[in-house]
């Protein structure tokens, strides 16, 4: 006799593996709601900048329009962590932001600097604006190769440090030819659905409605 198999739902697999993949990208820690007046400081390099687009194309300026806040597009192409966190603080003095979206460690990634220095800037910056009474939201920014994921001390600080982070969203724009202006910047649309990422984010840790 032979005995029929067992149809393995394949579909309600893939629909649960999905699922985790969403609910591991981002963390669960909230934001205080942000006044309508607010000021939010989009921090990094040339990914904050927009390098690939023109500046009304740049996530921090698409941003502006989605959550109806002021964004600073402070972003600085080309510079490291260690370049950033000499930065920052005349940054916070000047912008007073209410919430900073710390997107930064690309270029220290590209040159090969020590990871470990990398992630201590990182920590180094949140710190700061912290102390300043800054809301602290973090974009990871994945490592060059073939396949694009981000280090895992991104995690790992956003974790010690219980601030809401992003962790796939620069990767899987990047990984789509169709949102790149060249192997690490994105175009118009890719500036987009990383400001659209970012959105979520906000909304989602209780910044923004």
């Amino acid at each position: 006799m032979v005995t029929k198999r067992k149809k393995f739902p394949v579909f309600g697999l893939l629909v649960i593996m999905v699922s985790a993949v969403l609910m591991a990208c981002t963390s669960d820690a909230k934001s205080p709601r942000l006044a309508s007046d607010a000021v939010i400081l989009a921090f990094g390099d040339s990914l904050t900048f927009g390098t690939g687009a023109i500046v009304t194309e740049s996530y921090p300026a698409i941003l502006e329009r989605m959550v109806g806040r002021r964004v600073v597009n402070s972003g600085v192409p080309g510079e490291i962590t260690s370049e950033g966190l000499l930065r920052l603080p005349e940054v916070l003095r000047q912008e007073n932001p209410a919430l900073m979206i710390l997107c930064h460690g690309g270029n220290d990634l590209i040159r090969r600097l020590d990871r470990k220095q990398t992630a201590d800037n990182l920590r180094a910056m949140i710190r700061l604006a912290q102390e300043r009474g800054v809301t602290v939201v973090m974009i990871a920014v994945p490592s060059l190769g073939i396949a694009l994921s981000p280090p895992p001390f991104y995690r790992e600080t956003a974790v010690e440090l219980t601030i809401p982070f992003e962790e796939n969203a620069v990767a899987m724009v990047l990984s789509d030819a169709s949102l790149r202006s060249d192997y690490i910047h994105p175009n118009a649309a890719g500036y987009r659905r990383l400001a659209e990422s970012i959105a979520v984010l906000l909304k989602k840790s209780g910044a923004v409605e």
